[in-house]
């Protein structure tokens, strides 16, 4: 299949935090007759995120904070529990993954697993995530955790188990950290 994009109109419509663009293209595939489409497209740059685990423990390591968005969008005390993440800014993925792991769990991991990049929202935001896991034992941990400046963030070590009977009960609701618990369930890493 050819794809064919004609730009008609790009315009920047707020660049106060993060992107926000207006695009207006013609699409045409097969040398079809082109179709107008217009819209918004949020770009707030890449991320990592990385799942830890223990084996021994049966246990994984989450975080849990507020996330605006899923305020406005419904959740009661905008509370999520999710696994470390944060965008790359500058950074290597692997290193962000580590950073963050560090910053947000107190947790200096050592060997980590890439799994693999998905676009998580592709209808309207650019963010390419990378996905990594990495075991982590009691002695890794080099602080409490909790993340920098102006976050402020619990860390939640949860029997394997119960992260998953959380996500099937709706308390889990974070993409990126179901995906990662379908993971270590799916490897049959924590049996």
């Amino acid at each position: 299949m050819s794809i064919q994009i004609e730009v008609i109109k790009d315009k920047i419509l707020s660049d106060n935090y993060f992107i926000l663009r207006n695009i207006t293209y013609d699409l045409s595939r097969n040398n079809s007759e082109a179709i107008r489409h217009k819209r918004e497209v949020y770009d707030r740059g890449n991320g990592a995120t990385m799942m830890l685990y223990n084996r021994e423990k049966k246990t994984v390591v989450l975080t849990r904070q507020f996330r605006v968005a899923t305020w406005v969008n419904g959740n009661p005390d905008g509370m999520l529990i999710e696994t470390c993440a944060g965008l790359l800014d500058a950074d290597e993925p692997e290193v962000c993954a580590r950073k963050e792991a560090m910053e947000e769990t107190g947790y200096m991991v050592g060997e980590v697993e890439k799994l693999f990049e998905l676009y998580m929202s592709p209808g309207g935001v650019t963010e390419l995530i990378h996905f990594y896991m990495a075991q982590y034992s009691d002695a890794q941990r080099e602080f409490a955790g909790g993340g920098v400046e102006d976050e402020d963030i619990d860390v939640l070590e949860l029997p394997f188990s119960q992260a998953l009977a959380m996500v099937k009960s709706g308390e889990i609701r974070d993409g990126k950290t179901v995906i990662l618990l379908q993971q270590l369930q799916l490897r049959g890493i924590m049996e």
